[in-house]
């Protein structure tokens, strides 16, 4: 067979030009297989959209995910035989003509993903009335390929190989059709219908139940931080939560008159424990027929102004909780139904119906109601509930109902994007003093441009459980979305006596412990309460545990709110798997019990009980013979011990001593961590004097963000930054020149500093100061010993 071989450069102002077997495109090029048209677009050199539609059957799309606008590539493009090959500065991409497939390189010709050969499926079906098709691709892995993503699952696997899903948000369960490799790509699905995952020895594949067309796309970052840049880029970039949220959160189902809650955190202010945020869980609107009225009709709460008024003098926030559903008697209800705005389930609770939040109007709608109701009365912050939104019983009629972009059915998991966007987009426009916090129980790919903090819904209080958390938080920021929390403590006990428990309070210690190295830390559940004075007091285990690990939340505010910025600046994450920063080490791929938090401090929650003897006994405990954790330890670089300064190679397994107080903490060489003063709240001290610990046996850098605290003055550059460097050869620190300023900036602050040795820890952050030095935003050198 004769090969013709057709190599043709491409700049932004070329002609489309033809073969006989594909179209020349602006994006790309476009073909008919196999009775189907196949389109490559490229939407920057690293990002390429695959779209496939039956012959026929006209395909027109706007994504409710992808927010990027395509950008010309400039392409080298070949034809040899029935493959047509593009190539941009960073990836190259076949598309077999004969069997429709289509593959991906990197610039070397090494293969980094690919579909099958025929693996292309559109089953006709009839979505109610509308003829439309199930879609299915069939991709190739590598036998030792790890991957990650798919949402918040709860099956406690780190890599996803081997799975079984199906991707149908529910309380628990996050779905994002999303998988990022090892090889160092993602791939974003970009489907809102039930999805079916299943990664088996012969095939990866993804099966949509509805679709007119089939629509992926291939992010190309070599590396896990380089995927979720990418992803960011496609879907929108983060924006900068307000110091307050990286504070301590105190909740419960839920506080029953505004007096209690109040009073709540009048005692954390008494007892001198650090508290930013309090929460309303719902029935402050009264009765189930008037669900979610988005006002205080609860006599309870009878004078809500005076309420929050006071916890803002306590120098504390105040979230509330709203719901995606109205009851029947409610104002929103007889608009939203006029409106033909409400979708015609059953949910919880059977009095409320959910709203369709796909309608521009029904988003404009709630956002009246909620302004008018909460917001102007000075509400911080939304927690938004059931948002997958709650069914009472899962029917597939359920799915049948009619929204403003199709049945339920074709929208299903895009549900909390659009509620969560409408309450973001609403109040940006309203006010730009007050940073958008939303607290929600679902997401979809995207929701990161919201504001929003996930967190992983009404979970049981047992270890297992937590011990699952881990996964599921660390698979959920790897989609892309770097805010996530969950109930601390379970939000349902299953210890008798709940509290007075002695092997519930050990656990909720445990989980305390994890909470305070979550993007959120969030103390919250039903059954029993869970604020640190129901422990007891002062010199009791349980709350001393948890006020020395609240204290140390607290401390790390430079750090935390720093590495917030990373997110919005550098598309960073918080909670970082270990595969992220160390995927040459083989062995951190199914670690699923420890992680990043920012990317100098390695943590191992506790996930079993160390001294319980019997979890039915109210009373016994045992705390003569402290037990271990096993703990590896990541090759390429060595770590320190956070509680004893005790340095450690990498690529090793330990074994760390946990008394009730201790969780295993490591410090990665090269680390600078800066710590704050002992505070209340967040922003209730400067920080003229910051604390500066450096931890040798690599060179190491650290970039210290400061601004308002709040607002979005950031954005117009109203922020400062100051960069600080270790060389460890000449064991020098070097604080260079302050960049940017904003209104009430620190002309002038103190850096103690001190050099981490054996027998010399952060721990108490009272390790002896080997350097003082007062900055005045000019690069300072100091030499240390």
């Amino acid at each position: 067979m004769k090969k013709i071989v057709i190599t043709i450069l491409f700049f932004t102002f070329s002609i489309p030009l033809f073969s006989a077997d594909f179209e020349r495109t602006k994006l790309g090029i476009k073909a008919n297989i196999q009775s189907m048209d196949v389109e490559v677009q490229f939407y920057n050199p690293h990002i390429v959209r695959i779209v496939k539609s039956q012959e026929g059957f006209v395909f027109k799309k706007e994504s409710l995910s992808v927010i990027k606008t395509p950008q010309v590539v400039n392409l080298i493009v070949n034809q040899q035989g029935d493959i047509v090959s593009l190539k941009s500065e960073f990836i190259q991409v076949t598309l077999d003509l004969k069997t429709g497939k289509v593959s991906f390189y990197d610039l070397s010709g090494k293969a980094l993903f690919t579909e099958k050969d025929y693996g292309t499926q559109f089953t006709p079906i009839k979505d109610v009335d509308k003829k439309t098709f199930t879609v299915r691709q069939a991709f190739l892995l590598d036998k030792d390929e790890a991957i990650y993503g798919l949402g918040q699952q709860q099956e406690g696997k780190m890599n996803q190989r081997g799975q079984k899903l199906l991707l149908r948000n529910e309380n628990t369960k996050i779905c994002i059709p999303f998988i990022q490799s090892t090889k160092g790509y993602g791939v974003f699905w970009d489907n809102y219908s039930p999805t079916k995952f299943v990664d088996n020895p012969q095939e990866m594949s993804l099966e949509s139940e509805v679709g007119d067309g089939l629509d992926y796309y291939f992010l190309y970052g070599k590396n896990a931080d380089g995927v979720i840049a990418k992803m960011r880029d496609l879907t929108g970039q983060s924006p900068l939560l307000p110091l307050w949220t990286l504070g301590f959160w105190q909740s419960r189902e839920r506080y029953t008159s505004q007096e209690e809650i109040v009073g709540v955190v009048e005692k954390f202010r008494k007892l001198g424990v650090p508290l930013d945020g309090i929460i309303q869980d719902w029935q402050y609107w009264g009765g189930n027929g008037n669900w979610n009225s988005m006002n205080f009709d609860n006599p309870k709460f009878s004078e809500p102004q005076k309420m929050i008024d006071r916890i803002h003098q306590l120098n504390a926030h105040y979230m509330i909780s709203v719901w995606a559903s109205f009851g029947r008697d409610t104002k929103q209800f007889s608009e939203l139904k006029e409106k033909k705005s409400l979708l015609n389930f059953e949910t919880y609770p059977k009095e409320a119906t959910p709203y369709d939040p796909y309608n521009p109007e029904a988003r404009n709608l709630y956002w009246e109601y909620l302004s008018k109701g909460l917001f102007a009365k000075g509400v911080d912050a939304w927690w938004m509930d059931s948002t997958e939104p709650d069914r009472t019983f899962t029917r597939d009629s359920d799915l049948d109902v009619p929204t403003h972009l199709g049945t339920f059915r074709s929208v299903y998991n895009a549900f909390p994007l659009q509620t969560v966007g409408g309450v973001y987009d609403h109040q940006r426009k309203a006010a730009s003093n007050k940073r958008v916090f939303i607290l929600t129980r679902s997401a979809f790919a995207g929701q990161q441009r919201y504001g929003a903090n996930s967190w992983s819904g009404d979970i049981h209080g047992r270890w297992d459980v937590l011990r699952k958390q881990i996964p599921a938080g660390l698979n959920f920021s790897l989609c892309g979305i770097p805010y996530w929390n969950t109930d601390i403590g379970g939000f349902s006990v299953d210890y008798k006596g709940g509290i007075k428990n002695v092997a519930y309070r050990e656990l909720y210690v445990r989980w305390l412990q994890f909470g305070t190295f979550m993007p959120m830390m969030r103390s919250h559940g039903t059954s029993t309460p869970r604020e640190i004075y129901m422990f007891g007091q002062k010199g009791d285990w349980a709350y001393d545990a948890q006020e020395k690990f609240i204290n140390l939340r607290y401390r790390l505010l430079p750090y935390n709110y720093s590495t917030a910025w990373d997110v919005t600046n550098q598309s960073g994450s918080m909670m970082r798997a270990l595969v992220m920063d160390f995927s040459q080490d083989k062995k951190v791929y199914d670690i699923n019990d420890e992680y990043m938090f920012g990317k100098s401090l390695l943590i191992a929650p506790v996930t079993e009980s160390m001294y319980v003897k019997n979890e039915n006994d109210k009373s016994e405990e045992d705390f003569s013979q402290i037990k271990s954790k096993q703990v590896y330890l990541p090759e390429g670089t060595s770590w320190y011990d956070f509680w004893t300064g005790a340095q450690f190679s990498g690529g090793q397994t330990i074994s760390k001593e946990v008394p009730v107080d201790i969780m295993p903490i490591y410090v990665k060489a090269g680390t600078i961590l800066p710590v704050g003063p002992k505070v209340q709240y967040a922003t209730e001290k400067k920080w003229d004097n910051l604390e500066l610990y450096v931890y040798p046996g690599a060179d190491g850098e650290f970039t210290l963000y400061e601004d308002e605290n709040d607002n979005y003055n950031y954005e117009k550059g109203a922020f400062s930054t100051i960069k600080i460097n270790w060389n460890d050869k000449e064991q020098t620190l070097t604080i260079e020149n302050r960049k940017g300023s904003f209104p009430g900036m620190l002309k002038t602050r103190n850096f103690n500093i001190s050099l981490i040795t054996k027998g010399k820890s952060t721990a108490d952050f009272s390790a002896k100061t080997d350097k003082a030095v007062t900055y005045k935003g000019k690069e300072i050198v100091i030499k240390l010993k």
